[in-house]
């Protein structure tokens, strides 16, 4: 049977919709670093490589008339920037918890770029971002999402609209799991940061003669960046592993 060429190009903008929207959104690839150009060029990569495994779940749904074809379009990217956003919660409870590990060790009197987004950032910030992003893509993170994009064609068909209930349900649990993931994963430096600063303010009250916050300074900014050295190691590790855990595997 021949399929007509309109029915061929309403199924690629189907799936151009869902894939495009993730890609968009998700972490690396929807940097403000990278052209909207090169962006678009790799979503209309990927919605071609994909549309050969997922023509038996698009094509059946294609409808042509309007009433049926506005609300699909318009699910099919709320469905696709979903499954993005919530691969993007994670990189910026990374980007809270960097700004809170600078600014607990003190190291915030120079703000260095952003590698996600236009605003400046605290130079350790930047990179334990950009490190930890490095740490994803050599884990393949890129290839789970897009395993994620062709799963979500069997627990979210074209046929089921975007329920936004359920939605609301992922991003909310999204958001407590990475901001929890964070502070575990920072909390030797708010332990740090809390005893530091209350030492020197009991220290200060003794001596109020002398400026005790300007002289401990370089020792505070020297302690927090050992503690750094010896465990971003392990943070960034078990950061990727809890994103790969939560935003894949769970």
């Amino acid at each position: 049977m021949t399929i007509p060429v309109e029915t061929i190009i309403l199924a690629a903008f189907i799936a151009f919709c869902r894939i495009g929207a993730c890609f968009m959104l998700m972490p690396g690839f929807g940097s403000v670093r990278i052209p909207m150009q090169v962006r678009l060029f790799l979503a209309l990569a990927a919605t071609g490589a994909l549309l050969i495994h997922l023509w038996d779940r698009i094509l059946p749904f294609i409808d042509s008339r309007p009433q049926i074809l506005a609300p699909m379009i318009v699910s099919e990217l709320m469905i696709g920037a979903l499954i993005g956003i919530i691969a993007r919660f994670y990189m910026l409870a990374l980007h809270f918890i960097g700004a809170a590990i600078a600014m607990l060790i003190g190291h915030t009197a120079m703000s260095g770029m952003s590698i996600e987004e236009n605003e400046p950032q605290a130079a350790l910030s930047s990179l334990i971002s950009l490190s930890a992003l490095l740490l994803l893509f050599v884990f393949d993170f890129h290839h789970q999402i897009v395993r994620a994009l062709v799963a979500s064609y069997q627990v979210a068909p074209l046929d089921v609209m975007f329920n936004p209930q359920a939605a609301l349900i992922d991003v909310t649990d999204a958001l407590a799991e990475s901001f929890l993931l964070v502070l575990r994963l920072g909390s030797p430096f708010i332990a740090y940061g809390i005893l530091v600063n209350l030492t020197i303010g009991f220290v200060n009250k003794l001596t109020p003669q002398i400026p005790i916050y300007f002289v401990s300074l370089p020792f505070v900014i020297a302690g927090g960046l050992v503690i750094f050295y010896f465990g971003v190691g392990m943070l960034l590790g078990l950061f990727a592993d809890g994103f790969l855990a939560t935003t894949i595997g769970g």
